[in-house]
């Protein structure tokens, strides 16, 4: 009986050391990304082929709910408070983030991130398209050349998770 008893013990114990480490993989994956704004997860997140397919069916006045991965492909470098997003094929997502509550590390070009939001079609005016050009450094020479205005895959982003 004793014996049996011992066993039952160390059976236990080893089952939960099993479950520890389960749960140590699972923090050690979430702590794979730095958080910005709303805490999202990095589940049912489609790629940015997906997302560039979903943002050409959209017409202007639409919105979807979504969530993707993609890698930056600049990022507003006075105060964060934009970025590109490549979808494949030269286009791109101009996103924002809701009610400006968050920012992202100026130095975020090329990283990979997740972004979960919502997508629409919209129309920028050229002053607009002057202003993030001269945010993101450009010359003057390169703004002036900025004449029409320019039908954008836009997202507003709640959160975002961007891999270190």
């Amino acid at each position: 009986m004793r014996k049996l008893i011992i066993l039952t013990c160390f059976l236990a114990f080893i089952a939960c050391k099993e479950e520890k480490k389960e749960v140590d993989n699972k923090e050690q994956s979430e702590i794979a990304y730095a958080s910005f704004g709303e805490k999202i997860t990095d589940e049912n997140v489609i790629s940015k082929e997906e997302m560039a397919a979903k943002f050409e069916n959209l017409k202007s006045g639409d919105t979807i709910a979504v969530k993707f991965a993609s890698n930056i492909n600049e990022v507003c470098k006075k105060k964060g408070c934009w970025m590109k997003l490549d979808l494949g094929n030269d286009k791109e997502s101009m996103v924002r983030f809701t009610d400006y509550g968050f920012f992202m590390p100026l130095d975020s070009d090329n990283k990979e991130v997740i972004v979960d939001g919502r997508a629409y079609v919209t129309e920028i005016s050229v002053e607009e398209l002057q202003h993030y050009a001269k945010d993101a450094g450009k010359s003057e020479e390169e703004i002036a050349k900025i004449t029409e205005p320019k039908i954008t895959y836009a997202f507003e982003a709640d959160g975002v998770l961007m891999k270190p």
